[in-house]
């Protein structure tokens, strides 16, 4: 093994020669980790990245003068090699080569503190960790500190015991077992507290602390519980972050129960949490001022939501807070493709420009709609279809087709304002949600009421949700009676004609190439409902999979049993007749009737060849001219 090493790489001593600790799973560009922290660093900062990060942090952290600490030489030589002419420090051998003396105005520690720890050298446990991260914070600085859940959702819906891992990452128990360590966040405060900081905003981790694609508030998730942003954001989220992977049953719906509990804070994956040092003089702060979630937008103030949707290379979507509600904004605009041909278009396209606007208020339209079919509650239904068919009717142009934003708006994209109206019997109101998805070109009305309608019915059918129509109903006969609900009156071939619209516009979305959208499209053609939902592999909705499987081959069977015995007795009655004519047939009475009819059967039939030849001879004969 060879020994040399970049020379801007520094082995105080304690370096791990055999062990990589990067992460894996890496998102596009960071993900909206990589945004937050280029949020909270100021140009000039000085800051130290603690801990094994995604290289893209250097990109996004060029007008910064970064130092890196690690604990493996391996990846401190990958990163000094990614750093290129950077004057980026490298620090392997774990916390106790820090360089006495030097602070930094911001320290990142977003893998936590079990990796930043080194085997190699002398042990100081978690809060010695702290400790010393804290003692190497400026004045007026700020701290990022992960923190992973115990009792998380991740936790929760895992197929795998956490305590059974026995790879390199789960060298080090962490959560309630270890008292050495805080296990929720009211313990996380109170060692921030201990080693002389502030404890400031939180933001909760979703679907996976080591990877989110979505970072959110904690106090915004305590207090906007019904927000239907939330309520996409993060079921977007948890569907994504887990499709393809067993679980126990699925995220995205107990990530869903658990805001509108109250409860998504307390259950996230992990918590990224902020602590500040006070500046050292309170008059004239000696760094930038402290940045907290919610603020006002703006270079003081963090985003109360960061999120990355669509396909790589589309950026991270921020969601703000003003004085007048929640507002979109976009951390890294990306441009609009040109338009491609027509042969090679998509069906949809992001319109960054889009995210300038408020955050529309309201709950989400498919929780509501699930609401109401697991309490059985017809007349809201029936309210809520209705308008929502009405509204897109109204949005259309003369020749009844929608264009834009509104031609994709299906009930996971679309909020009811107030369903206080609804419940009393009011007209409710709608809007898009996320207005940045467009379609290319227009579509008909009745392709986008079934296409949302299908959308709703496949999870309806397939997520094993109690509803008040017929179990027997496949996905598109269930569309066709949502559609009738709504008032319009759709055929299966629109239907149809609305999958093959789906399967293009999520191609699109999750930027699949050919041969995956052609497997996509058949995937969604096959979706039944004793099916679990596409892309999911849920241990509880296999179950109720098999369950609604097992009572539709106990119907089939029932019915073949019925009509078994319908085609017995059948052919017990034939047989009977059957016999009943041999007797009958072999009979002296039967012979001699059988007598008597012929004569009576003959004679008819010569009346009638003389009743033919009789009108023949009368029928008048034409003449020589009418021959010619």
């Amino acid at each position: 093994m060879t020994t040399e090493t970049p020379p801007r790489i520094a082995l105080p001593g304690g370096e791990m020669l055999a062990w990589s600790d990067l992460p894996e799973r890496r998102l596009p560009d960071g993900g909206p980790l990589v945004a937050l922290v280029a949020r909270l660093v100021p140009a000039g900062a000085r800051v130290l990245l603690a801990g094994p990060h995604d290289p893209a942090l250097l990109d996004r952290l060029a007008h910064a003068e970064v130092t890196w600490l690690l604990r493996s030489l391996p990846d401190g030589v990958a990163l000094a090699e990614r750093a290129g002419g950077r004057s980026v420090g490298v620090l392997v051998g774990g916390p106790g080569g820090l360089p006495t003396g030097k602070t930094f105005d911001v320290v990142v520690a977003a893998s936590g503190l079990d990796a930043v720890e080194s085997v190699e050298g002398p042990r100081i446990g978690w809060d010695g960790l702290l400790e010393r991260l804290a003692g190497v914070l400026a004045p007026g600085g700020t701290l990022l500190l992960r923190l992973d859940n115990p009792a998380g959702l991740t936790r929760m819906v895992s197929a795998t015991p956490w305590y059974a891992g026995r790879g390199d990452a789960e060298w080090a128990v962490g959560g309630a077992l270890d008292v050495g360590r805080p296990a929720n966040l009211d313990q996380l405060r109170g060692r921030l507290a201990g080693v002389g900081l502030r404890p400031g905003g939180c933001f909760a981790a979703y679907p996976d602390a080591a990877a989110p694609t979505a970072l959110v508030d904690v106090a915004a998730l305590d207090g906007r519980p019904t927000s239907g942003l939330l309520d996409a954001m993060l079921h977007g989220a948890c569907a994504g972050g887990h499709a393809g992977r067993p679980v126990l049953q699925d995220p995205a719906r107990l990530a869903v129960d658990a805001l509108h509990s109250g409860l998504a804070g307390a259950l996230a994956p992990g918590w990224l949490a902020l602590a500040h040092r006070a500046p050292a003089d309170a008059g004239r702060p000696a760094g930038p001022g402290p940045a907290e979630p919610g603020g006002p937008g703006g270079p003081g103030g963090l985003p109360v939501a960061l999120a990355q949707t669509g396909p790589p290379g589309l950026g991270v979507v921020e969601v703000t807070a003003a004085t007048d509600g929640w507002r979109w904004r976009v951390a890294d605009p990306v441009e609009p493709a040109a338009g491609a041909p027509f042969a090679t278009r998509e069906a949809a396209w992001r319109d960054p420009a889009a995210h300038t606007g408020p955050v529309p208020e309201g709950r989400l339209l498919r929780t509501v709609l699930l609401d109401a079919c697991l309490r059985r509650d017809l007349d809201t239904l029936r309210r809520l279809l209705r308008g929502y068919a009405d509204w897109l009717a109204g949005h259309a142009d003369a020749a009844g087709r929608l264009a834009g934003a509104t031609a994709l708006a299906s009930p996971d994209n679309v909020v009811v304002a107030d369903t206080d109206v609804v419940v009393a019997g009011a007209a409710p109101a709608f809007a898009v949600l996320d207005a940045s998805w467009r379609a290319s070109d227009p579509w008909p009305v009745d392709v986008t009421l079934a296409r949302g309608l299908w959308r709703f019915a496949a999870a309806l059918a397939t997520g094993g949700y109690a509803h008040p129509w017929s179990s027997t109903l496949d996905v598109a006969g269930l569309t066709v009676v949502l559609a009738g609900a709504a008032g319009h009156d759709l055929d299966r071939a629109t239907v149809a004609a609305a999958v093959d619209a789906e399967a293009a516009v999520a191609a699109a979305l999750r930027g699949l190439d050919g041969a995956a959208r052609t497997a996509l499209a058949d995937e969604l053609r096959a979706v039944e409902p004793t099916a679990p939902p596409p892309g999911s592999d849920s241990h509880q909705q296999l179950r109720e999979a098999w369950l609604r499987q097992r009572a539709e081959l106990t119907r089939l069977q029932a019915l073949l049993r019925w009509t078994e015995d319908l085609l017995t007795s059948r052919e017990r009655a034939l047989r009977r007749a059957d016999a009943t004519i041999n007797l009958l047939s072999g009979s002296l009475s039967y012979r001699v009737g059988r007598l008597a009819v012929t004569p009576a059967r003959l004679a008819r039939r010569g009346a009638r060849a003389a009743k033919r030849r009789a009108a023949d001879a009368l029928r008048p004969r034409p003449t020589g001219e009418e021959r010619r």
